[in-house]
């Protein structure tokens, strides 16, 4: 029997806040947590994803984000996802089980490992071999275009039969036949949670049981209301607020995730720096100021697109 997640609504990925000398800001990612947990209306949160720069960091880091992500969620009664990627299998099985160990963490989102490229067989493999010895719940990250090896439905659906595995972010960067085929043959207990940002709408409307969107750093409650109002089957007002949302993540993405939300997250005053570490570099005063624009206005506009 599966283990009890509920994976809907919301999930936040959290950014890690730095310092201008590019310190960890462990207040500001505190407040970045009860923000999102509380007036922003998310069900729970995911640190150290890619949004979170998590291959910046060093292990105590790491930790020191566990340890605030975790202490929120508890305040909030929420759930944590904690990102663990890569391609040692042994060493990912490490990591679980330290997480497991803190009782803090309700799943782990784990991507088909990077770069490697194994196989559909091999990462069966490597997915069974966490799921029987990591201890933790999992989410597979389907996203190809950044690990290079594509998943396809009967491989998610046999991922999806194993009783450790609870749900899959879906990031393939499409919403196409095998998209269908998966939200409709996905075994139970398995939630499809989106995970590509600009088209999040038209997925929950085709079925998906919630979303981890970096973009909901910004608008918290309004992405966390677009689930809602598809769950409910209000058609108009989320296909309205979809396209404005739509929008707005794509200005946040004209330039490597997360240097536009970290720009705008500091224009906003909820961080204390734009500050990205290498291999990133900051966003252009350009990108910042359009996203932050289009954060502005839609949020003044938000509850009429909503209630018309």
């Amino acid at each position: 029997m599966k283990p009890e997640a509920n994976l809907t609504g919301l999930f936040v990925p959290l950014v890690t806040p730095f310092t201008d000398d590019l310190r960890l800001a462990p207040d500001a990612l505190a407040r970045l947590a009860h923000e999102a947990l509380s007036a922003g209306g998310a069900r729970g949160l995911v640190a150290l994803g890619t949004t979170a720069e998590a291959a910046t960091l060093t292990t105590e880091e790491k930790r020191a984000v566990v340890r605030v992500c975790a202490a929120a969620c508890r305040a909030h009664g929420a759930p944590l996802i904690v990102g663990v990627g890569t391609n040692d299998t042994a060493a990912a099985i490490t990591t679980l089980r330290e997480l497991a160990e803190s009782g803090d963490v309700t799943a782990a989102l784990v991507p088909a490992p990077p770069y490697t490229r194994p196989g559909e067989a091999g990462t069966i493999a490597h997915f069974t071999a966490l799921a029987e010895h990591g201890g933790l719940p999992l989410i597979v990250y389907d996203i190809p275009y950044r690990t290079g090896q594509p998943l396809g439905v009967p491989t998610l659906n046999a991922l999806g039969r194993l009783p450790e595995i609870v749900g899959v972010k879906y990031a393939t960067g499409a919403i196409d036949a095998a998209t269908m085929e998966l939200l409709s043959s996905s075994p139970s207990g398995f939630a499809v949670l989106g995970g590509d940002d600009a088209i999040i709408s038209p997925l929950l409307a085709a079925g998906a049981h919630g979303a981890i969107l970096a973009s909901s750093h910004i608008r918290t409650a309004d992405f966390a209301e677009l689930i809602s109002l598809w769950q409910r089957g209000a058609t108009d007002p989320a296909r309205r607020l979809g396209a404005e949302l739509a929008s707005l993540s794509a200005a946040l993405f004209t330039e490597p995730n997360p240097t536009v939300i970290k720009g705008v997250l500091h224009a906003q005053g909820r961080i204390p720096s734009p500050a990205v570490r290498l291999p990133l570099l900051a966003a252009s005063a350009d990108s910042v100021r359009r996203a932050t624009d289009l954060a502005s206005a839609g949020a003044r506009h938000a509850r009429r697109v909503t209630a018309a």
